[in-house]
């Protein structure tokens, strides 16, 4: 079935902190959420021309599909495109673990077809990439991607999806100033040379890079992510001053910084949006020019601070 391309914007947002449930200790990121916040959010993304969602059953086991559905509903479903995700660590049992989680993720985000679904951790490419086959010709799927996957698995998950005439459209990892991997592994190269869009989450490490927090101010202690990251901050402030420094030229924040960098390296930064005024950002960094001098500063600086931000759901893209 033939269907328009994809469009890439500059930038996709991203919604895994809307999974939180706003309660102490009781979300990844300690972020509490509005539905004001929330539909403030989408008007401006979507005045702004923001019009990709990447959401994912597995943020808050549904919250997050089902709180971006219902604030999507004010907008005729072509205005704006919808990604999710099936994760095979959450499959069920029955005889078509895809096509259930697809159906489910419909329902919740009220629309019956998905622009783009990723397979969003690989467990098996063999037993998992063919089931998006009937999805695509069905329609229910119209582009389909994978996420945490290293070359090898990409380039298995293409070859099963171009037996039957389709290909993988999309690939999204962990990316950023602290964590190069799939650079270094090659996917990057692989995606550019196979015209291949290359979706980076994580650019802020979570907000480690926002240059909003510090060892004087780190993260929310009821925030999963505090766990991970404020041991690091000390490690971090060179890079978050330099992004700091930069930005102060360019008149933009190390995060807007930052989210240019993934920009500049030929990606699609995937940014998580908890406040209205994200979205003014990351318009500004959409338009932000770093010279190559920038580039080398920033990756120098990020690699002389030694830190390995892997998420514990992630293996090593370098084998």
């Amino acid at each position: 079935m033939e269907h328009d391309d994809l469009k890439i914007p500059p930038v996709a947002l991203g919604t895994w902190a809307w999974g939180d449930t706003g309660e102490a200790g009781r979300g990844y990121f300690g972020s509490g959420l509005t539905r004001a916040d929330v539909e403030a959010m989408v008007d401006k993304a979507h005045a702004a021309g923001f019009r990709l969602w990447d959401t994912a059953m597995v943020y808050g086991m549904g919250r997050a599909e089902t709180l971006l559905g219902e604030v999507l509903k004010r907008l005729p479903r072509s205005a704006y495109q919808l990604a999710t995700k099936f994760t095979p660590q959450a499959a069920g049992s029955g005889d078509h673990p895809v096509a259930d989680m697809l159906e489910r993720s419909l329902a919740r985000l009220g629309t019956d077809y998905i622009d783009l679904y990723w397979i969003h951790n690989p467990g098996d490419v063999v037993r998992w990439t063919p089931q998006l086959i009937p999805l695509l010709k069905s329609g229910q799927v119209r582009h389909v991607g994978v996420s945490n996957h290293n070359l090898d698995e990409i380039q298995l998950a293409n070859r099963l999806l171009g037996e039957a005439g389709f290909r993988i459209e999309a690939v999204q990892n962990h990316y950023s100033l602290l964590y190069r991997g799939s650079e270094r592994a090659g996917i990057l190269d692989y995606c550019r040379s196979q015209g291949i869009p290359f979706f980076a989450y994580m650019v802020l490490e979570q907000g480690a890079l926002s240059g909003k927090y510090s060892p004087d101010h780190p993260m929310p202690i009821d925030s999963d992510r505090a766990a991970t990251y404020n041991a690091m901050l000390p490690q971090l402030k060179a890079l978050t001053d330099a992004l700091s420094s930069i930005g102060g030229r360019l008149g933009a924040s190390a995060a807007e910084v930052a989210t240019a960098w993934a920009i500049a390296k030929g990606t699609t930064p995937i940014v998580g949006v908890t406040r209205p005024q994200h979205v003014d950002g990351l318009v500004r960094a959409s338009r932000l020019k770093l010279t190559r001098d920038d580039i080398v500063e920033l990756e120098a600086v990020a690699d002389a601070a030694g830190l390995n931000t892997r998420g514990w759901w992630e293996r090593e893209m370098v084998v």
